[in-house]
């Protein structure tokens, strides 16, 4: 290959590498397997090896994680968070066992850990409560995450025991559980978000977020692994794991102390596939020198320690056949194509399916009927298709993604900027009629008594309904409603029972279970708190509709759409006569006092001792007004952690008194 081939090779790599790098580590939405990913890194590196002078300085080579997010202030580690050399196969491992044996001799011991596949966190202790919790970052600097890593059950705030130092540093792996997953994800694609890959991007994803209350209802775990500090307490890495573990801190049980490279690789084949017996993702397997002394001793490269390595598997893959691939319309119309396979054993479980995600992977693929594939299930909870083997390719038909809606043949949409196509047909729609109506009487929504998904379907077949309000009336069809098989008169009466008792279930339940898309159960709430009524919330503009905490543009364009459509407004209609709740129950406020009388409010941020609906209502109970933004007529912005930085400029420009939450408790006590 000519030099300009070669300069022109490496500057394609880096480009490619920085923008998977950025999808990984930013948006959490990865778009190449880790495998692929550090096999494209080990050839950039070679060619950079051998070509020092065409060495890109924004090489992902020279960076140890990814880029910093806006959203949050940054942190200078005290200890930079190096990553790891990768290997997948055991000539490195015993590479590297030579490498240590030749700089400390035969005399020392491994600590072999599982390389947990979460995001990485690093949290600082002072006098024995937890000070502050910072994301890996660029390795140099990183996220404050503290207000959401507080939520977290298994990290301690306050820790136990003695002989604590009064202050270091602790680090882990945050990670969510498979089962959490799972039902997270069925919730996200409820009210028409794209579903995550995998729990680490929903864990990625969720730390991340502005709103700390919102991070508590997705259950997050972590593991801790690493302990720093000025003070010398521990000889090893073994014996601080276990000293951590008595002051509070989880250190995952299945951690080993091993005495030379033969029973770690052991217990390496050992968790090849045991890990799929764990409740949680692992990718590999770390292996760390144990003596404090013979680690500094080893020292570090300018990108990682060389008394440690990861091992990582590789993800679980077999070949198949591709049989066909069939369409799913959802509740909220999105077209989900699936891979129907020849039934192929997988990481211990027989696979049928695979997920096919949408139109540009199919086109990613190059997907061709009766095509023979590579299955993957790695952090996948559903195996996905990861490349066709082309050598067996038996057709020169390619696969073209459906034009028109398998159930209803609509014509097909696709939203700018959004990945999915889209059945507009939503009235009209056989799966989405059915799922609209299983979601409005689901347990989160209208909670009805004695129906099911299953009889929701039997009704809609039997064409008994044909939206939400025909659930009002049943009650008319009793004689019908017997003559079906299976339905006894007790459950039919238990149900009519249900569906009255629903009709006192309060707005917010209401306005959730109407199925408006983007608008989950948390919208559902502030909508309803901010309009007070349905007519209100069905004539708001965009300006008042965005002007309400956490309510975007794409939030907003989707409830004006909702309620532009003649038939969406009927059914408002409908459900108003039959006697829902279309009104908030406002509670009348009994002032505590009048000292806060005529000054008003902006409440931003997340707050330690009291949550903003508290701060809110403690204001509104002594005489204050709540504003939903900033302006000159403003007497106060009550500030919080990760507080939006246009709001704080603004209110320094207008010279706004901006005050924490122990001083409005005090401006309150004062007067």
């Amino acid at each position: 290959m000519e030099l300009n081939g070669i300069k022109e090779k490496m500057d394609a790599l880096v480009q490619e590498l920085n923008q998977h790098t950025y999808n990984y580590y930013v948006l959490a939405m990865p778009t190449i397997a880790d495998y692929e990913f550090d096999k494209k890194l080990e050839e950039l590196a070679l060619l950079e090896q051998q070509y020092p002078e065409f060495a890109d300085p924004n090489s992902p080579t020279q960076k140890v994680g990814g880029d910093i997010t806006k959203n949050f202030i940054t942190v200078k580690h005290k200890w930079p968070m190096l990553s790891l050399g990768n290997t997948y196969n055991e000539q490195d491992l015993r590479d590297f066992d030579e490498r240590v044996r030749k700089a400390i001799g035969d005399n020392f011991e491994y600590v072999c850990e599982l390389k947990f596949d979460g995001l990485s966190m690093s949290l600082t202790y002072q006098n024995g409560k937890l000070f502050r919790a910072v994301t890996r970052g660029d390795g140099s600097q990183g996220d404050d995450v503290t207000a959401n890593i507080k939520t977290i059950q298994t990290i301690p705030h306050q820790l136990r025991g003695k002989d604590i130092p009064q202050e270091f540093e602790i680090r882990g792996e945050v990670f969510m559980h498979r089962a959490a997953f799972e039902r997270l994800n069925r919730e996200r694609e409820e009210i028409g978000e794209i579903p995550y890959a995998n729990p680490r991007n929903f864990a990625s994803g969720t730390v991340k977020m502005q709103d700390s209350k919102e991070v508590k209802k997705r259950p997050l775990d972590c593991f801790l692994y690493a302990f720093y500090s000025d003070q010398n307490l521990f000889h090893s890495h073994w014996q601080s794991l276990n000293a951590v573990k008595e002051w509070g801190f989880k250190v995952c049980e299945h951690t080993k102390l091993v005495n030379n490279i033969n029973e770690a690789l052991e217990f390496i084949a050992y968790w090849e596939t045991a890990r799929f017996k764990l409740s949680y993702d692992i990718d590999g397997i770390v292996i760390k020198v144990n003596s404090y002394a013979q680690q500094h001793e080893l020292g570090f490269t300018a990108k990682s320690p060389r008394w440690a390595i990861s091992y990582k598997y590789k993800a679980a893959e077999v070949e198949t056949v591709l049989e066909k691939v069939t369409y799913q319309v959802g509740r909220t119309g999105a077209v989900t194509p699936v891979a129907n396979l020849k039934p192929v054993v997988l990481a211990g479980t027989t696979v049928k399916r695979a997920t096919l995600h949408n139109a540009d992977e199919i086109k990613r693929l190059d997907l061709h009927e009766h095509d023979t594939v590579y299955v993957e299930k790695g952090g996948e909870i559903i195996p996905k298709i990861i490349k066709v083997n082309l050598e067996k390719r038996v057709s020169d038909q390619a696969i073209n993604y459906i034009t028109n809606c398998p159930e209803c043949n609509t014509l097909l949409i696709r939203r700018e900027g959004e990945a999915a196509y889209y059945c507009p047909n939503e009235d009209g729609c056989p799966p989405q009629i059915i799922g609209k109506v299983q979601h409005f009487i689901g347990r989160k929504a209208m909670d009805i008594q004695g129906l099911g998904d299953e009889t929701i379907e039997t009704f809609y077949r039997k064409n008994l309904i044909n939206n939400i309000g025909d659930l009002y009336d049943l009650h008319l069809k009793y004689e019908e409603l017997v003559k079906l098989e299976r339905f006894g008169q007790k459950s039919i009466d238990n149900m009519l029972k249900g569906i009255e008792a629903s009709k006192t279930m309060p707005f917010e339940k209401l306005l959730f279970g109407l199925g408006i898309r983007y608008v989950g159960e948390t919208v559902a709430k502030k909508l309803a708190y901010a309009f007070i009524n349905i007519d209100n919330l069905a004539k708001a503009s965009f300006d008042e509709l965005i002007a309400v905490d956490e309510i975007g543009q794409r939030i907003a364009e989707s409830i004006q759409d909702y309620f532009s459509k003649a038939e969406h407004l009927a059914l408002i209609d409908k459900l108003r006569k039959e006697g829902l709740q279309l009104e908030t129950q406002v509670q009348v406020i009994s002032y505590d006092s009048d000292a806060l009388k005529e000054k008003s409010f902006v409440i931003s941020g997340v707050f330690e001792k009291h949550s903003r609906e508290e701060l809110k209502s403690l204001i509104e109970s002594n005489g204050g007004k709540i504003l939903s933004g900033i302006s000159a007529k403003l007497s106060y912005l009550v500030a919080g952690d990760n507080m939006g930085p246009s709001k704080l400029e603004k209110a320094t420009k207008l010279n706004i008194p901006i005050i924490s939450e122990d001083e409005l408790i005090a401006l309150i006590d004062n007067a």
